[in-house]
């Protein structure tokens, strides 16, 4: 294998004509750079210099070597600056996951706090649902995926083989129409929505809503289901059923025509960033989960 630091010696005394003059201009002793000379024939499997007396020429695979070490060295050269303004987080680029009510409550802020700290890293972001988000980490297709997972629901994702920054928990509100029969009370339990017609929002949140009333005693009735929560609110609003929805979803949507409520005993489901453990130690994927831990704390 050929080393960069046997090409700068071959370079310096193809210039100069000597390995004594080649030793002076890289700062090292006459006999580290013969030894250099030797370890790099060694490794072309070819002689490289002629040596006549004092005077040195190079073979042509010398000249060969020299002429592509020029442009080996200027790219190792430019990779070194390239990885050291990433590590330094001058440079560098981050690709995020989220869920949408991730997206316009927890991430518009982390990624301004980011940008603010570290211009030069760049974040992308697009949309999905766990378990697609975690998927799509674990394939390569992102760095950070923002998930949740609900406390106690079945068939929740693994992650013991990923970092997991937990970040806040989000708990669910029961949300009906403003004249409904309950719009006014302190909380309700979720058995008193039992004859209602009901609005769901995406496949894991209205599993997760079957469960938490089957664990009540019934079937919800779900009239209405939709993966956008705007639209959620807005078929609450009009008086088209109930729905449950957790509270970053309402806080991302003005509730027009609906009342939120406290739905007891209290569900809730765990916001966390996650990472592989190899990413992890990248400096822009940690400065955004530490990001994402400041936006949620707020």
């Amino acid at each position: 294998m050929i080393e960069a630091r046997h090409l700068r010696v071959l370079r310096a005394v193809s210039a100069t004509g000597s390995f004594s003059a080649a030793a002076r201009e890289l700062g090292c002793t006459q006999p580290a750079v013969s030894q250099q000379m030797k370890a790099l024939e060694s490794s072309a499997g070819t002689p490289l210099l002629i040596r006549t007396g004092r005077e040195m020429r190079l073979t042509q695979a010398g000249d060969a070597l020299v002429r592509h070490a020029a442009g080996i060295l200027a790219g190792l050269t430019a990779a070194e600056e390239e990885v050291a303004a990433i590590a330094g987080l001058r440079a560098g680029r981050v690709r995020l996951v989220s869920f949408p009510s991730g997206s316009s409550t927890l991430v518009p802020g982390a990624l301004a706090a980011l940008r603010a700290a570290h211009p030069g890293t760049r974040v992308s972001l697009v949309e999905a649902e766990p378990p697609r988000s975690v998927e799509m980490l674990r394939e390569g297709d992102c760095d950070v995926a923002l998930a949740f997972r609900y406390e106690g629901a079945t068939g929740a994702e693994e992650w013991e083989d990923l970092v997991v920054r937990p970040l806040l928990a989000d708990r669910l509100v029961g949300l009906v129409p403003e004249g409904h029969r309950l719009a006014s009370a302190a909380s309700v339990t979720i058995g008193e929505f039992a004859d209602e017609s009901w609005i769901a929002g995406c496949p894991r949140c209205r599993r997760q809503l079957v469960e938490v009333c089957e664990g009540a005693g019934f079937v919800p009735r779900i009239d209405f289901a939709t993966d956008d929560y705007p639209a959620v609110i807005g078929l609450v609003g009009a008086g088209l059923g109930v729905a449950v929805l957790p509270e970053l979803a309402i806080e991302s949507v003005r509730p027009k025509g609906a009342r939120t409520v406290t739905v007891e005993p209290a569900v809730q489901r765990e916001i966390v960033a996650l990472t592989l453990p190899d990413l992890a130690q990248v400096p822009a994927v940690a400065a955004t989960l530490d990001h994402l831990a400041r936006a949620a704390a707020r």
